[in-house]
């Protein structure tokens, strides 16, 4: 007798060498008889308290009504007393026929209603949604044994998150071993409101493994909730090592969960998305925009990319269920391809009813677009929707190349700035004003671009050949001029390359944009100008120098003043884009936050008329690309308001793609400067922000005739960029 208990005792051992094998779980329940219930963890005098808590919570709804599902099921009792306690919906699967038919006979006469299902909880067969509560006690931990990876336990997660309703729970009970949590917590993060609770050990028991229970509660997939737990580390002791290894990841968990809590645009990885971020993938949502990064180990690179799903509307007829679109790197800044309202713009055009745009940004020369289509392929693949209405073809679209030839001048490494390349190109759709301003088609404009910040272009000029420059410097218009003893000979310098820039005209919208908020000032540029007085205008930012060199030679009043920090930038400028100074133009090499500062207190110098910021940012965690955050801060503010005349005008060059920190900087604005405009520049990202320091505001009934004012009073030689001004007057807008 005693040989054959020892035998049953080592045949049961057997089994447990291997706890996701059906056929080990059949011997197992086989040798054990339905008669004789085993409790994995926790037995029911324990727990009764604080799962009866969490599923009594559900709804508010009678026990008696709510569907309950407990997957792995075995011979545990479990079931029996929350039956005994009122839920009676309680469904039980396990993929041992054995096990269900001895539990389905113990059952039958007391508890009628409890169903019974051979079922493999990593495949159910029910639908979406259906139960309110599912109860797992060491279900999951079988799952995810060391020796067998994640895919086991990741089948069976995915399963429940289908399978439960909306404000539905996952109750799991677990020892909370790192490689379990390590997959549990991220899957849950997306719309899951997730606390951990402690079940209380036998009172008599010797002191062994705890069980835990973790309640993951199904919410809005688009919010990201932080993780509680119901206890204190320090209630076990610091040397608990369980304990302390379950704080450790639960602490990681809210870490990230914080990260993404905080950033309204931030990229999401493929894996994120699969998750539940912002809600599933299989199904379309109207008006959707997600900002994430494709690539995997099984990929070769890795690409920024924005997953926009069509808004309904009757009259577009889409042609595909899912096209994607690759934005070669010279279009990505672009206002059509990296604004969310010119994004929106391409979804209407490309009739998809979900488009995602992957940005094409850092290749070497040697990848093809054959080899990027096949790379991209696999990842696209997973982000298509499940409809099929618009068929199942996903097609790739190409966005023409807006330069069709580029040649890099120069490149050096600023330890200020980084890496800062210039280089001449051509583009594909060159404005045609600038042809007919240079009699030539073949334009060539030159570039200082700032790798730091996403490759930002942050000057553009455009460019004269050497005969071109001296048919301009020898017409009537430039003799008359370049011979003013007042404002000295200021021709465009030639700059290396055999090339000269083209100062009579500014080609980014921006620039223009900025001069034309002078308008607002106009009466009292006009009395200045009446008295031989000059304007003190101070430009925060070099760049090319592009805007000191217009104001110098089409505001005859004005004394321009350019602060850059950067040296090696100073150099650039005057080498390469025909930078120049003379008594009524210099250049400070200095902080500019610090020359504010000085020009506030400085009592004894004139104060500034004209202060313009165009500083780009070093950190785009900031979230401004366009200036500095230290531009805008309050700080910063005030002594630029006490630096300025009481007629003085505040320019603000203002890029970033987040609408709250937009809206941030101009309430911060409005509580220093009496009156703000604004002039949003068309098909970019740059919004231009006006700010006035006298009580006196102009009313936009008053714009024409201001526009007027200005019209009369730069001396563009060329009547083309007069006109870009005056027009992008007519543009501003007062925000209070």
């Amino acid at each position: 007798m005693a040989k054959q208990q020892q035998s049953q005792i080592e045949e049961l051992l057997e089994t447990l060498t291997d706890f996701t094998s059906k056929e080990n779980w059949d011997k197992f329940f086989r040798i054990r008889g339905s008669d004789d219930s085993f409790e994995w963890y926790a037995e029911w005098p324990e727990l009764k308290e604080l799962m009866l808590s969490e599923l009594r919570s559900l709804n508010d709804a009678a026990p008696d009504s709510l569907q309950i599902l407990v997957p792995g099921c075995g011979n545990s009792k479990l079931s029996e007393h929350l039956y005994d306690a009122g839920f009676h919906c309680i469904t039980n699967i396990d993929f041992s026929k054995i096990v269900i038919s001895d539990m389905l006979r113990r059952n039958v006469r007391e508890r009628p209603a409890m169903r019974w299902r051979v079922m493999d909880m990593t495949c159910m067969q029910f639908t979406e949604n259906m139960f309110d509560a599912l109860v797992d006690k060491g279900g999951l931990d079988a799952l995810m044994e060391p020796g067998h990876g994640e895919n086991l336990g990741n089948q069976y997660l995915t399963e429940v998150k289908r399978v439960l309703k909306t404000g539905g729970k996952f109750v799991c009970l677990t020892l909370a071993e790192s490689h379990v949590l390590g997959l549990l917590l991220p899957k849950f993060r997306f719309g899951w409101k997730m606390a951990v609770h402690v079940i209380p050990q036998k009172q008599s028991g010797k002191p062994g493994l705890l069980t835990f229970m973790v309640v993951a509660e199904k919410k809005d997939p688009s919010l990201v909730h932080q993780m509680t737990l119901s206890f204190t580390q320090s209630s076990f002791g610091h040397s608990d090592k369980q304990v302390n290894g379950l704080f450790e990841e639960v602490n990681n968990e809210n870490k990230v969960r914080m990260h993404y809590s905080d950033g309204s645009d931030i990229l999401l990885s493929l894996k994120d998305l699969q998750l539940g971020a912002k809600g599933g993938l299989q199904n379309l949502i109207p008006g959707r925009r997600i900002t994430l990064m494709l690539g995997d180990e099984g990929s070769r690179f890795s690409y920024k990319a924005v997953l926009l799903d069509a808004h309904q509307d009757s009259e577009i007829c889409f042609t595909c269920h899912c096209g994607i679109m690759l934005v070669p790197k010279s279009r990505a800044n672009g206002w059509l391809y990296s604004s969310e309202e010119g994004q929106w713009n391409v979804v209407q055009s490309a009739r998809a009813a979900r488009l995602i745009m992957v940005f094409l940004e850092c290749f070497p020369v040697t990848v093809s677009m054959d080899d990027i289509q096949k790379d991209l392929s696999p990842l696209v693949k997973q982000l298509a929707p499940a409809v099929t209405e618009y068929g199942t073809r996903i097609p790739f679209m190409m966005v023409e190349d807006a330069i069709t030839e580029r040649k890099i001048v120069h490149q050096v490494s600023s330890p200020l700035t980084g890496t800062i390349v210039i280089d001449d190109v051509v583009y594909t759709d060159a404005d045609n004003d600038i042809s007919e301003i240079l009699g030539s088609k073949d334009l060539r404009f030159r570039r200082l671009i700032f790798q730091r910040n996403d490759l930002l272009v942050q000057s553009e000029a455009l460019l004269i050949v050497e005969r071109m420059a001296s048919d301009a410097d020898n017409s009537p218009k430039a003799n008359k001029k370049h011979n003013s003893k007042k404002r000295g000979s200021l021709k465009s310098k030639q700059s290396k390359g055999n090339e000269g820039i083209f100062h009579d005209y500014l080609v980014s919208p921006y620039h223009s944009g900025i001069i034309s908020g002078f308008m607002l000032i106009t009466s009292y540029l006009e009395s200045m100008a009446s008295t031989g007085n000059p304007v003190r205008t101070v430009v925060l930012g070099l760049g090319a120098g592009l805007i000191p060199m217009f104001l110098h030679q089409c505001l005859p009043c004005s004394l321009v003043e350019a602060v850059e920090l950067d040296p090696v930038i100073v150099n650039l400028a005057r080498d390469y884009f025909g930078f120049c100074e003379d008594g009524c133009l210099k250049v400070h090499v200095t902080d500019g936050i610090g020359f504010i500062k000085g020009a506030a207190n400085d009592r004894q110098a004139k104060a500034i008329d004209i202060l313009i910021i165009d500083v780009d940012s070093d950190d785009p965690s900031s979230g401004l690309s366009c200036p500095a955050s230290s531009f805008v801060e309050e700080t910063f503010l005030h002594n630029a308001r006490a630096s300025m005349s009481n007629q003085g005008l505040f320019v603000v060059n203002l890029v970033s793609r987040s609408a709250s920190i937009k809206a941030a900087v101009i309430l911060r604005m409005k509580s220093i400067f009496n009156h703000l405009y604004s002039l949003q520049i068309e098909k970019d990202v740059n919004e231009i922000i006006f700010a006035l320091k006298t009580e006196d505001c102009l009313a936009e009934d008053k714009f024409p005739g201001a526009a007027h004012q200005l019209e009369k009073l730069l001396t563009c030689r060329e009547p083309k960029m007069r006109e870009a001004i005056i027009d992008a007057s007519k543009k501003l807008k007062y925000l209070g």
